[in-house]
């Protein structure tokens, strides 16, 4: 007698921009549970209306990175915010998220839209010590003009170090 077991395939999406460890951890957790992977990564458009700004690294780029990554087995560009819509064209059984999600208004509701579609929602640790948004901080911080009253005006070493006081777990 054979038994078969179901395909799971599972989604991760992201913006994906300033390519990290978090990222990587996501995508390798995700694909250690599921059979096949599709990492969603967002247009520039959708990621400026979500964070307010658009990526450091364009979409074609971000593609690019995501899709040669080892545990990824194809990537999608997301282009609507509804994740269901996405779910509708990538026919995912698991979608996997940051707990950064968990218990938050959208969660709930991500919960609940797919709850009624069967599909399942994994949560993963979040990456605290590294984020993009904290590295675009500390990027900008180092792209302050020279003269400017922020810390590029005392030098590079001072620069630098206030970027890396503002990514917690990090010192100068």
């Amino acid at each position: 007698m054979t038994t078969s077991r179901r395909h799971r395939v599972g989604y991760a999406p992201g913006a994906y921009d300033l390519f990290h460890i978090g990222h990587l951890n996501i995508l390798r957790h995700a694909r250690s549970q599921c059979d096949y992977l599709v990492a969603g990564v967002v247009s520039d458009e959708m990621a400026e209306r979500a964070k307010g700004r658009r990526p450091m690294i364009p979409l074609v780029e971000r593609l690019e990175i995501v899709r040669s990554v080892k545990y990824v087995d194809a990537a999608f560009v997301e282009t609507v915010p509804d994740k269901v819509e996405t779910w509708k064209q990538v026919r995912f059984d698991v979608l996997f998220k940051g707990d950064d999600w968990r218990g938050t208004a959208k969660g709930d509701k991500l919960e609940q839209d797919f709850a009624a579609v069967g599909v399942e929602i994994v949560y993963f640790p979040y990456t605290v010590h590294t984020s993009s948004t904290q590295l675009r901080r500390a990027l900008d911080v180092l792209a302050e003009p020279e003269g400017s009253f922020g810390p590029a005006a005392f030098g590079p070493d001072a620069q630098f170090n206030a970027g890396l006081r503002s990514i917690p777990g990090t010192t100068s």
